[in-house]
């Protein structure tokens, strides 16, 4: 098979060092070490389309990252693009909301079994933290739990000691449990009766760089009651898993029902809108916290998320993604047992993590993922993976086939050190 190459990727890096803190910052930049080795990875898309996108130096690549999760339908989908061009030649960012605002809440509201309401932002963090901070409203309390390894975005209060500019007071009423354990919370509440303001948990547990968990039986059942039982929210972060399991909400996947609810990513198909939903009993709470952004009111993402979830309804897109991710990651597992190597799959096929157990170091697992990016199948070696409804069973045949492949060049390599030691 061909491996790429990417000298106009690399050479416009070098650009963007001199003008762009770190080039480039956050999750997508090779200086924070998720893109191992470098050289295997391109670093700028030039265009994309359905399940694809192509860099700059023209390799096309089957995308499992889905933008990090937002593309749900396939990059460039007609009718999101139709919606959103529509939108925007009548009112997109204006002094007043479109009607488009109330259509898309009704449209949440009819779909999402929590959802009573909707309060728009821009992305992730802005509605787990707007969660965390009706809560407090609501019941005038100060802690909040969360689960060890779980991601709620980057406001100060989910960061950790340690991190550059954190400081003591911003964490001190955040208590961190083990996942899965019902009797760590039931003895949180017990150790701070009457402080605890609410839990946010992810509906499974898909940290970064390791295992996924899913919910035990009862797990959820037994934080549900003990929530209802002391009087404090149950907010679901539902920022990367919604709409890909269940277009009711992963709380309704997963038999219970949330107090608050937060999506974003899967929303509008690439079009930057969250939404903070919940029941009728915290609409009060939301509406007394001071939180509003000069573009959240933007009309044209509401009408491309609101494209969005027809489609989804339309193709049964959660179930597809099951089916499709199910086909996948069983082909995967099966290739990988071809070649004699022993790759781990957790999590929800359309959502997964995966990684090879055949060394403890993770090094052959980043070796593996580079040399399928180097053949043309965008993993990552750190994150959950997505399936999106472009995805076809001819992308799934050739990822099988680059996977192969690359497991054949782990072989080879490993043959050659082993040679050279000699």
């Amino acid at each position: 098979m061909k491996k790429y190459e990417y000298p106009n990727s690399h050479a416009l890096f070098e650009r963007a060092a001199k003008v762009i803190p770190a080039g480039i910052y956050g999750h997508l930049g090779p200086a924070e070490g998720c893109f191992i080795p470098v050289s295997a990875y391109p670093f700028y898309a030039q265009r994309a389309q359905g399940a694809y996108v192509w860099d700059v130096d023209g390799n096309r690549f089957i995308d499992y990252m889905c933008a990090y999760g937002p593309i749900v339908l396939g990059y460039n989908h007609p009718a999101v693009e139709q919606a959103a061009r529509a939108q925007q030649e009548q009112v997109n960012c204006a002094v007043l909301p479109g009607e488009i605002m109330v259509q898309l809440a009704e449209k949440l509201v009819s779909m999402v079994d929590s959802a009573d309401w909707a309060f728009f932002a821009k992305n992730g963090g802005d509605v787990t933290n707007l969660a965390m901070i009706a809560a407090r409203a609501h019941t005038r309390r100060k802690k909040i739990i969360k689960f060890a390894g779980g991601y709620h975005g980057v406001a100060q209060w989910m960061q950790f000691i340690g991190n550059a500019g954190i400081i003591d007071e911003d964490v001190n009423n955040v208590i961190t449990l083990p996942f899965n354990d019902a009797q760590a919370v039931e003895d949180a509440f017990k150790r701070y009766p009457g402080e605890i303001a609410g839990i946010i948990a992810t509906p499974y547990h898909h940290p970064a760089m390791a295992d996924n968990a899913l919910p035990e039986p009862g797990f959820w059942a037994a934080v549900r009651g003990l929530c209802d039982r002391e009087g404090a929210l149950l907010i679901i972060d539902d920022v990367r898993a919604g709409f890909r399991l269940d277009l009711r909400g992963s709380d309704a996947h997963y038999g219970f029902k949330a107090d608050l609810i937060c999506f974003c990513k899967a929303l509008g198909n690439g079009y930057n809108l969250s939404a903070l939903c919940g029941r009728e009993a915290y609409k009060e709470a939301v509406s007394s916290v001071f939180y509003t952004g000069s573009y959240w009111l933007s009309a044209m993402p509401m009408a491309a998320a609101l494209a969005t979830l027809t489609e989804l309804e339309r193709v049964d897109g959660a179930n597809l993604m099951t089916r499709q991710g199910t086909k996948l990651t069983q082909g995967l597992e099966k290739a990988a047992q071809g070649q004699g190597y022993h790759l781990k799959i957790t999590g929800e096929p359309a959502m997964w993590y995966m990684r090879l157990t055949d060394d403890d170091t993770g090094l052959l697992h980043q070796q593996w993922v580079s040399e399928c990016v180097r053949r043309g199948v965008f993993f990552t070696n750190h994150h959950n993976l997505f399936i999106n409804t472009a995805i076809t069973d001819d992308d799934i045949a050739y990822t099988v086939d680059v996977a192969e492949d690359a497991f054949r060049a782990l072989r080879a390599a490993g043959q050659k050190r082993r040679h050279d030691k000699k």
